[in-house]
């Protein structure tokens, strides 16, 4: 396995790769990479591997990579790491022609990932997207956690609350007796 370009982590230098026959094949280690994100969130470094095949078109690229983000659970707000698993499938193509040295027309294609005018690939843009996909709408401490108390606000796995009855506006207090029957007296 080969390193990425030094100074830029997820940045792979392609020329080679693309003068090899297709179904060529370059492997690159992931480890300890850190990227910045957007909104504040804090990441832990990226492991995994990364895998570049060569096809007719250009590359067809592979990556299995593992980190976590620091966020909050969404039912008692204590701080938690976010583990997350991120799957990278994506073709990249060319923006030049490696044996003319001319321009290719991206116009057919405007959105596909694209190799730089040198050859390199930066996956640093695919993967920031992979995590912002990747991460929770909602995520939790665990899957059972009862969150705050609607009265107090106190984590509610701290035990009983004992809250004083809400004081009512006397006008209502007629209303603390009130019952529905079982009948039903809609209609």
């Amino acid at each position: 396995m080969s390193s990425p370009t030094p100074g830029a982590p997820l940045l792979y230098h392609a020329a080679r790769l693309l003068a090899e026959p297709r179904g060529s094949v370059h492997d690159y280690a992931v480890s300890g990479v850190t990227i910045p994100l957007e909104d504040d969130l804090r990441l832990a470094p990226i492991e995994g591997a990364v895998r570049l095949v060569r096809t007719n078109r250009g590359l067809f690229v592979t990556a299995d990579l593992s980190t976590a983000i620091e966020g909050e659970c969404s039912r008692c707000l204590k701080p938690i790491e976010i583990p997350l698993d991120l799957r990278i499938e994506e073709e990249a193509l060319p923006r030049i022609d490696i044996a003319t040295g001319a321009p290719i027309d991206i116009t057919a294609e405007p959105d596909v990932l694209r190799l730089t005018d040198h050859h390199e690939l930066d996956l640093e843009p695919v993967v920031r997207e992979a995590i912002s996909l990747a991460e929770p709408i909602a995520p939790l401490c665990r899957v059972d956690c009862p969150g705050l108390c609607v009265t107090c606000g106190e984590p509610l796995e701290r035990g009983d609350h004992d809250h004083p009855e809400e004081i009512l506006d006397p006008r209502l207090e007629v209303l603390r007796g009130f019952r529905v029957d079982g009948a039903d007296q809609t209609g």
